[in-house]
């Protein structure tokens, strides 16, 4: 089976948040309530001007930030973005940041793929 043979059951996107470390397990839980299938938290470290942090992100000045990748149905994206606000408290200065991008291909994940 070659990649050309795969098409995606239906449309997907990709929730990506950034949150001080220690938030995301947190938020991962919440999201699994909500329907989610899982998510994937990966260690970072910022490397903007300390004013970048609060003026245009909106997190405090620390370093460590833990991102959660959350791939989700389209039809389910908005809601667990809510879910991922409330938990996170992005709706207060300084918790972090979350947005949606758009999937255009896919690959690796045969669970949600189907052969012609």
């Amino acid at each position: 089976m070659n990649l050309n043979e795969l098409t995606v059951n239906d449309s997907y996107k990709l929730i990506i948040t950034i949150v001080k470390k220690g938030t995301a397990s947190k938020v991962v839980g919440a999201t699994k309530k909500a329907g989610a299938k899982g998510g994937t938290i990966l260690l970072g470290r910022g490397t903007a001007a300390k004013n970048v942090y609060l003026e245009i992100l909106g997190i405090n000045y620390d370093v460590e930030k833990e991102v959660i990748l959350t791939f989700v149905k389209h039809e389910m994206a908005e809601e667990i973005l809510q879910v991922i606000v409330a938990e996170a408290q992005l709706n207060k200065p300084g918790k972090g940041i979350s947005f949606i991008v758009n999937i255009s291909k896919l690959a690796g994940i045969f669970h949600l793929l189907k052969t012609h």
